[in-house]
């Protein structure tokens, strides 16, 4: 029995550990998505920086991507920008493996 256990420890640290690690992922993608955004939008330095903050915190409003997105894309229009959800969508994927290896990289 004792083996059981420690395999199901086993099991229940890992699992824990990755969903660690994907929260963390997606709360750099998240913050790599406003600093994209906050470039279009011709912010830099602590404005660029202030608004990446913004859009991490955007996704605690529901689960899935569609707050982030939506921000994002309310944010560009009314900065003069019309970025479809495909191509936000699309940059969310792109940056998600940029997060992850940073995540990697101990960054």
């Amino acid at each position: 029995m004792a083996g059981f256990d420690e395999r199901k420890d086993a099991f229940e640290n890992r699992f824990a550990h990755d969903e660690e690690l994907r929260f963390k992922a997606t709360a750099r993608r998240n913050k790599l998505f406003g600093l994209w955004a906050a470039e279009q939008l011709g912010k830099s330095g602590a404005d660029a920086e202030a608004y990446a903050k913004t859009v991490v915190l955007a996704d605690f409003e529901e689960a899935g991507d569609a707050d982030v997105i939506r921000k994002v894309r309310k944010d560009l229009e009314a900065g003069g920008k019309t970025i479809g959800d495909a191509e936000l969508s699309r940059a969310l994927t792109d940056l998600m493996g940029k997060a992850i290896e940073q995540i990697q990289a101990g960054r």
